[in-house]
């Protein structure tokens, strides 16, 4: 005859429950986590759409009103409003972009890179190729491209300098930012 622990089963069964609501607890515990951090980076993204509002267009335009580019405070701090440039070469504007800077004396911006690729074990290929190019047979890939922030400083120079530079090829953005330096 076979005994049965009732007193042992309802323990296991007592501890097997405690871990499912202990776990369960935690499952919760940490949507309500996610959900929290979601909610604040989309705060957060709000104030930085807040600070791009007041630094790029409130305060330029009240000091423009008042004849202003800049403001020394009675705490020594200062406001100063600056322009802002924002250049980028979109997939869609690349040739006309690089044509562009070309013909006007500037390709020298432009960043040339051959890539190739050689699978395992090929290394003694890679070195061959160093040195032999395309007679081993592989084809190169090539990327141009102008780093961006070469791109704007080339673009504040021309515009501050009154000179030509294409603003839709080069999707040009010109706006103001206004820095306040804190007194140290």
């Amino acid at each position: 005859m076979n005994n049965i622990n009732f007193e042992q089963d309802k323990k296991e069964l007592l501890s097997e429950a405690s871990g499912v609501k202990n776990l369960s607890d935690q499952v919760v515990k940490l949507r309500d986590l996610e959900d929290q951090v979601k909610a604040e980076e989309q705060s957060l993204k709000d104030k930085e759409k807040e600070i791009e509002r007041i630094s790029g267009e409130v305060i330029p335009t009240l000091l423009s009103e008042m004849g202003l580019s800049s403001l020394k405070l009675a705490d020594g701090s200062a406001v100063d409003v600056k322009p802002y440039y924002h250049a980028n070469i979109s997939i869609k504007n690349q040739e006309a972009a690089y044509n562009w800077l070309r013909s006007n004396g500037l390709g020298d911006i432009i960043k040339n890179n051959i890539t190739v690729s050689f699978g395992r074990n090929e290394d003694n290929k890679a070195a061959e190729y160093a040195n032999l190019a395309r007679g081993q047979g592989f084809e190169p890939t090539q990327k141009l491209k102008v780093e961006p922030m070469t791109l704007k400083a080339l673009v504040r120079e021309r515009i501050e300098n009154n000179k030509d530079m294409p603003m839709d090829i080069f999707n040009v953005f010109v706006g103001n930012r206004t820095k306040i330096t804190r007194k140290q």
